[in-house]
């Protein structure tokens, strides 16, 4: 059901061949020991937040000192930042092995990497780079992965929509146009950027990219305000067909699911996992969840229904869900509900 397999640098990606009438397609996704969950940017930066379960905390004040000439001493702790955006590296364990994947870059051009910096992590050992989607608040972060490597020399899988030129029309406001990323700076850093909007493997068949993610719920509008240039002129593009997840299989738990925005439906996003795995059960969901504001805010009773059907034993909203999804969450579904925060280590 899988193509032939090409060879990036020391990466290898596996595209897909699906059709997505047909529910009898299943990746050979294969199992890994462990996986290591690094929350490098989202919305929320908490000190006091407390471990649990599976997530750990960065500890306060651990990381290095900073000069503050209105502190007595002259100096003050260098922080984790937050932001409007999302950002995690993926550390998956297999055969004695570690490899690593940046999902997402964050809005700023220099949040992310500073905070790996002050996390003590080296960006030379990530291996790709995933873009869940083309908005600035995941992809924004590049320039600053650019500036600090020089020559990148990494693989970045992206879903063809990508690049599109889109704005936003909210009522009683001008449209507002979303920055979207220049091919020509990627491919000129050294970038190797992968188009596909099929479902592909990556680490020799270890992580599994969705690609486009049919949309079968019934209920989850995409992002209905979007429209993209196209044609020469604004059309409606409410779908955002490049939303994408990564998917990890871990050895006698599950699934791991992880969104950026969860665009198309964190639903929908969950059973095409579970439909391309073979029904495998869904482990842990983590990621933006859209569900903020009033044209999504009205969905959270039935999306929270139709997650309790998969009975998860971790969910992690974050960056996109929103405060009410959130205290929703927390409501109903217990210990398995975690909040995030940056810095946060997640050992599933």
């Amino acid at each position: 059901m899988c193509a032939d397999e090409g060879t990036v640098g020391p990466l290898s990606i596996q595209p897909g061949v699906m059709d997505d009438l047909d529910p009898g397609v299943v990746f050979g996704l294969e199992p890994v020991d462990s996986v290591t969950v690094t929350t490098l940017m989202d919305n929320v930066t908490d000190i006091f937040m407390p471990d649990q379960g599976p997530a750990h905390r960065w500890p306060p004040n651990s990381g290095p000192w900073r000069p503050a000439n209105t502190m007595d001493g002259g100096q003050a702790p260098d922080t984790l930042v937050a932001e409007h955006g999302f950002s995690v590296l993926v550390t998956v364990s297999k055969n004695g092995s570690r490899r690593q994947i940046l999902f997402d870059a964050g809005t700023s051009p220099d949040g992310v990497t500073e905070n790996m910096a002050l996390l003590d992590i080296d960006l030379g050992g990530v291996e790709a780079i995933v873009c869940s989607h083309g908005h600035f608040d995941h992809t924004t972060g590049l320039d600053g992965i650019i500036r600090r490597l020089g020559t990148v020399n990494l693989p970045i899988l992206i879903h063809p929509h990508f690049w599109r030129r889109r704005r936003v029309l909210l009522p009683g406001r001008d449209p507002l146009e979303i920055p979207s990323t220049s091919r020509s700076a990627l491919t000129g850093a050294g970038f190797e950027v992968i188009e596909e909007g099929q479902p592909s493997f990556l680490l020799d068949n270890s992580v599994l990219i969705t690609g486009e993610v049919p949309r079968t719920s019934g209920y989850e509008p995409g992002f209905p305000p979007q429209q993209a240039w196209l044609g020469g002129r604004w059309e409606p593009d409410p779908l955002v067909l490049d939303d994408q997840a990564l998917v990890v299989d871990v050895k006698d738990k599950g699934l791991l699911i992880i969104t950026g925005c969860g665009h198309a439906g964190v639903v929908n996003i969950c059973r095409y996992a579970r439909r391309l795995t073979g029904d495998r059960p869904v482990y842990a969901i983590m990621g933006g969840f859209h569900l903020n504001g009033p044209i999504f805010e009205p969905l959270i009773p039935r999306v929270l229904d139709d997650l309790a059907a998969l009975t998860p034993s971790v969910i992690v909203p974050a960056h996109c869900t929103g405060w009410r999804a959130q205290h929703a969450m927390g409501a109903r579904f217990g210990d398995a509900f975690i909040p995030n925060s940056v810095g946060t280590r997640f050992i599933l």
